[in-house]
C-alpha cells in the first residue's frame, strides 16, 4: 500500500545546490567569528521547561515540549519537562553557569545550530531553522565597549557574502525605559510598553498608539511614546532629538550615552551601516542595553535577518553573575530569502569534479585505483555507477553538472579527459592533471 509523503510546513530542507550555498555561508561566518576570536561551543538541543518559560514575548507558548511516546507515568502526568531550545543564547547561558570554572573570562563563543519554534509558518520564519550565535560573557561585569563589538563583527562576515545592502539597527533599552519612565508611565507597564512599540513595524502606528491607551496610558504619553520610536540617524545626533523631546531621567541619559558609543564606533569603522533606531525594543525580557536588529535594504518588510542584545542577569548562581552580549545571525531566514528570490545559487549541486567513465565492468578496480590518486590531491571523484556507452555516461554527469569526464586508455594509450561543456578532451595523467580553480569546488553563481 503506497503512502503519499507531504512536507512538513516550517522545517525546510534544503535541495543539494541550495545546500552547497548554505555551507559557504557557515564557512565564511565561523572563519569570520574565528578570527574576531570567538571559541566554538555546542550545547544540547533541549533544556528543562522550566528554564526556558518566562524569557519575554511569545517564547512560552512556541516551546516545543518533548515527551516519549511510552513515557512513564510521572512524564504522562507533569507533562513535558524537557523542551527544545528556541535560541541559542538561553542555552548558552546555562552552559556557562555549568562550567564557569573551566572558562577563562570575558569568554567569547560561537554557536551554529538548529532552534525551534512552534510558531505559525510563513515566509522567512520557519519552526526549524539555523542560527549563528556570538556572545561575550564577563565574571561579574562587562564592559559596554563589547556593545559597539558586535555589529562591527556582523559587517566583517556579511562583506564576504553576497546578501546585498542591508542596515544594522541599534537601540538601548534603556533608552525607552527612562524615557517612558520619564513621562510618568508606571514601572510595570514598561516591559509590555516596549513590546507593543516593538510591533511598530508589523501594526503601524495608529495601532499601537491604540495598544498603548489599552494597555494604560494617556493619549499624550502614547503620542510621545511614538516620537522617540521616530528617531533614526546613522550619527549622533540622535541624542539630541531625544533631548528635545523634553523628557528627562537618569535611566535614559545612561542609555543615550551607551547607545551613543555603539555608533560612534560604527561611524568609524562601518560608517553608514550602523543606525540609531529608537523604535528597536526587542521582544525577549531578558535584554538589559543595547539591542540589535538587521534589515535588508528596500526589503525591510521582510524583518530582521540578524538580532540580538545585552543582558546583565540571564546567567547567575546566587553569588555571581554573567553579563551578557549577543548577536546572532539568522542563516536559515536570510538564505531563504536570496534563494527564493533567484538571487543566488551554486555552480553545480555535487562537489564531483570527475567522473571516471567504464568501457567494461572489468575497469572498474582500475577506475577506483585512479580515483584514489585524484582525490588524494584534493580532486572530487567519482566513478561512474554501471559501464555503458560513453555518451550516456556524459549525459549522465551532465546531469550533474559534473564538468570533466575521465576516459581510461586502453593497453598502453594515455588516460584523457573531456570538458563536457566545451567539448574540449585532452590527454591526462592522474599525478598532474588539474582542474581550473574555479571547476575544483561548487561556487556560488550571485545573479545580477
Amino acid at each position: 500500500m503506497s503512502q503519499k509523503i507531504a512536507p512538513l510546513s516550517g522545517f525546510p530542507e534544503w535541495l543539494p545546490a541550495q545546500r552547497v550555498v548554505e555551507s559557504h555561508f557557515l564557512d565564511v561566518i565561523a572563519s569570520t567569528f574565528e578570527l574576531h576570536g570567538f571559541a566554538n561551543i555546542e550545547t544540547r538541543a533541549v533544556e528543562p521547561v522550566e528554564r526556558l518559560v518566562g524569557k519575554g514575548g511569545d517564547a512560552d507558548k512556541e516551546i516545543f515540549g518533548i515527551t516519549r511516546l511510552a513515557g512513564e507515568d510521572d512524564d504522562a502526568a507533569g507533562g513535558a519537562k524537557l523542551g527544545l531550545h528556541f535560541d541559542l543564547t538561553v542555552p548558552f547561558a546555562r552552559y556557562v553557569l555549568e562550567n564557569a570554572g573551566h572558562l577563562t573570562f570575558p569568554f567569547r563563543r560561537y554557536q551554529i545550530q538548529k532552534v525551534w519554534r512552534g510558531e505559525r509558518p510563513q515566509d522567512g520564519r520557519f519552526r526549524e531553522f539555523v542560527q549563528a550565535d556570538i556572545d561575550v560573557v564577563g565574571d561579574g561585569v562587562l564592559p559596554a565597549h563589547y556593545e559597539a563589538e558586535m555589529p562591527l563583527v556582523i559587517v566583517d562576515a556579511f562583506a564576504q557574502l553576497p546578501i546585498g545592502p542591508y542596515r544594522i539597527q541599534v537601540n538601548n533599552r534603556k533608552v525607552p525605559e527612562g524615557f517612558y519612565l520619564g513621562l510618568g508611565v508606571a514601572p510595570e507597564l514598561v516591559v509590555p510598553v516596549l513590546r507593543i512599540v516593538d510591533k511598530l513595524d508589523k501594526i503601524g502606528a495608529d495601532a499601537v498608539a491604540a495598544a498603548l491607551v489599552e494597555a494604560g496610558l494617556t493619549d499624550a504619553q502614547a503620542a510621545a511614546c511614538l516620537d522617540l520610536a521616530r528617531i533614526r540617524s546613522d550619527d549622533l545626533s540622535f541624542v539630541d532629538a531625544v533631548r528635545g523631546l523634553g523628557v528627562e531621567h537618569p535611566t535614559l541619559e545612561t542609555g543615550l550615552a551607551d547607545l551613543a558609543a555603539v555608533v560612534a564606533a560604527a561611524s568609524e569603522h562601518a560608517p553608514g551601516v550602523v543606525v540609531a533606531d529608537l523604535s528597536v525594543a526587542r521582544g525577549l525580557d531578558y535584554y538589559t542595553g543595547t539591542v540589535y536588529e538587521t534589515r535588508l535594504v528596500g526589503q525591510e518588510a521582510y524583518g530582521s535577518i540578524c538580532s540580538g542584545g545585552r543582558y546583565d542577569s540571564l546567567a547567575s548562581d546566587g553569588r555571581t553573575t554573567y553579563p551578557g552580549v549577543g548577536i546572532s545571525i539568522g542563516v536559515s531566514r536570510l538564505l531563504h530569502r536570496l534563494m527564493a528570490s533567484g538571487s543566488l545559487t551554486a555552480s553545480r549541486p555535487t562537489p564531483t569534479c570527475v567522473l571516471v567513465a567504464l568501457a567494461a565492468e572489468t575497469d572498474r578496480p582500475r577506475a577506483m585505483r585512479l580515483a584514489a590518486r585524484l582525490r588524494a590531491r584534493g580532486i572530487a571523484t567519482e566513478v561512474a555507477p554501471s559501464a555503458a556507452k560513453f555518451g550516456k555516461q556524459i549525459r549522465f554527469a551532465d546531469r550533474r553538472s559534473i564538468p570533466f569526464v575521465w576516459f581510461l586508455g586502453e593497453q598502453e594509450a594515455p588516460d584523457s579527459v573531456k570538458d563536457i561543456r566545451s567539448g574540449e578532451q585532452v590527454e591526462a595523467d592522474a599525478a598532474t592533471w588539474e582542474p581550473p580553480e574555479t571547476d575544483l569546488r561548487p561556487a556560488l553563481i550571485v545573479a545580477d
